[in-house]
């Protein structure tokens, strides 16, 4: 039996299990797996208005500040292709809820922190546990919503979830520590947790994995988590020490010796826990390398874009929250309504196109704006677009990243994806931060007020994002399919797509 007819049929097991299950008890699976989600999404942000309460309260200076962050991502990104993995082969339910219970336990600890040392540890506890859950939700959800109508509007909820929280927790990072105390933002995520787990146990599906005789490649998930958690600290670090510093290209390039061993190790393990077939497919290795590209640009512009409003324009943690909300209403809106429709009517990669596009826009308009930034007039438009475009790419990118994913690969190449995401931003992050910074720091040296230099290395920053998303849109347009594998499986299986669905290709 060839490969692809293997996939094909492994595609149509996947369909009937799902057409097994009543609709109601598949979509409030889904619900259950976004209030997870979104209780860690939420958190990626909650934390970054509070850290100048955290500053003052437990004393850290300015440069250990980052480690309230960096513990959290390093963990995060480190851990997250193997806990994909680990879902394939034990189970996806399992470790989602495993996953849960640890951050749920380690937000706690975290509200608990009474010093320095403390908070950092639970935060990288935290990170694994916010792994471990996320990692295997898309995978989840591409195995309960086969069909390209359902799964296309399962994605576009999920990523609904996902951009809404990021806002969400700029929102109630400011409310929270304004009106009680930084505790609470780690403390509101004790019954959120307890409740999702609760139902999740009692709702979601049982799937007992492919078995860790099918992929337990102890060695591969050394060099893995190992050369991702010293890849993510060498770029987390680099603030610090400058990105051509000696310990930044030292540690660098042992982190890229380790990756380089982990792929020749998968090229030889019999049960690889990250196989390289997997990259024979154009959108799972072209989507991530996007995913990489763009998050970089995108993240970028949330982290400096709330540095901009609060030290140039003078905003506070609830007004720098409402100047986001164009963006979450934006991306909410599309995500939640129009995405999946236009995907089914246009295709995948041409809603990508376009929503790269807009992000590039606003992009193009934040860095072209000027100093003393009038919100109505300056910020309004290029958030809008922001949000909007966000809205359409990132669903987009989904499906066409987990279009060619067989049952047993999906939790993978949803680990996979996030581990991009993560990476991509963390690595954006640096750059554009070392770039701002530089500027800045030039710009006073030439006797520009700090108004003014903060102002000048911000607007830089936005540049080189559009930049990085005017590449997003080169490699979408050229490494990108046109073509998808759910019209071939459909044609060989002879299953009926919803009548919602036109006839235009998913990932054209």
């Amino acid at each position: 039996m060839s490969a692809t007819t293997g996939q094909t049929k492994a595609k149509a097991g996947m369909r009937i299990m799902a057409i097994t299950r009543p609709d109601n008890a598949r979509w409030l699976s889904l619900f259950v797996l976004c209030a997870g989600f979104l209780m860690i999404v939420v958190d990626s942000t909650i934390v970054n208005v509070a850290l100048p309460s955290i500053q003052r309260d437990l004393g850290f200076s300015q440069s250990s500040l980052a480690w309230v962050v960096n513990a959290y991502l390093i963990a995060y990104a480190g851990i997250m292709l193997l806990a994909g993995r680990l879902g394939d082969l034990v189970g996806r339910k399992r470790i989602f809820l495993i996953g849960l219970v640890m951050f749920t336990a380690a937000s706690v600890l975290c509200g608990l922190s009474f010093s320095q040392p403390l908070l950092i540890a639970a935060r990288f506890v935290q990170g694994v546990g916010g792994a471990v859950s996320s990692a295997v939700i898309l995978g989840m959800v591409v195995t309960m919503f086969p069909e390209p109508g359902e799964r296309a509007r399962a994605i576009s909820i999920f990523s609904f979830v996902a951009s809404a929280g990021a806002s969400v927790g700029l929102l109630m990072g400011g409310l929270i520590t304004q009106a009680m105390s930084w505790h609470w933002i780690f403390f509101v995520n004790l019954p959120i947790g307890l409740a999702t787990a609760l139902v999740g146990a009692r709702l979601l599906e049982n799937d007992p994995g492919i078995g860790l005789g099918k992929g337990a490649d102890v060695i591969g998930a050394i060099l893995v988590t190992a050369a991702l958690m010293l890849g993510v600290y060498t770029i987390v670090d680099s603030a610090n020490y400058g990105l051509g510093s000696a310990r930044t290209l030292i540690l660098g390039a042992v982190a890229l010796g380790l990756l380089v061993a982990f792929i020749v190790r998968q090229a030889m393990a019999r049960n690889p826990i990250l196989p390289l077939r997997l990259f024979r497919s154009r959108n799972l290795s072209g989507a991530n390398l996007i995913q990489a590209v763009m998050v970089a640009a995108f993240f970028g512009f949330f982290f400096l874009g709330s540095l901009n409003l609060e030290r140039v324009l003078r905003y506070g943690p609830m007004e720098i929250g409402l100047a986001f909300l164009p963006v979450a209403v934006g991306m909410g809106a599309l995500s939640l309504s129009w995405s999946a429709r236009l995907i089914m009517r246009f295709g995948a990669r041409t809603v990508l196109l376009v929503g790269l596009v807009m992000i590039a826009a606003g992009l193009v308009l934040l860095a072209q704006g000027p100093m003393m930034s009038d919100y109505l007039r300056d910020l309004l438009l290029p958030m809008t677009l922001l949000g909007v475009g966000g809205g359409l790419a990132f669903p987009a990118l989904t499906i066409v990243a987990m279009a060619d994913a067989t049952p047993s690969d999906s939790g993978l190449a949803s680990g996979l994806l996030n581990t991009t995401m993560q990476v991509g931003a963390s690595l954006g992050l640096a750059i554009l931060a070392t770039l701002s910074s530089t500027r800045t720091g030039q710009l006073l040296a030439d006797g520009r007020s700090l108004t003014a230099a903060l102002s000048g290395g911000y607007h830089l920053a936005w540049a080189i994002g559009a930049g990085l998303t005017l590449l997003a849109i080169a490699l979408a347009a050229t490494v990108l399919r046109r073509g998808t594998s759910a019209q071939a499986e459909q044609a060989e299986t002879g299953s009926i797509v919803e009548e919602e669905r036109e006839p235009d290709e998913v990932c054209a």
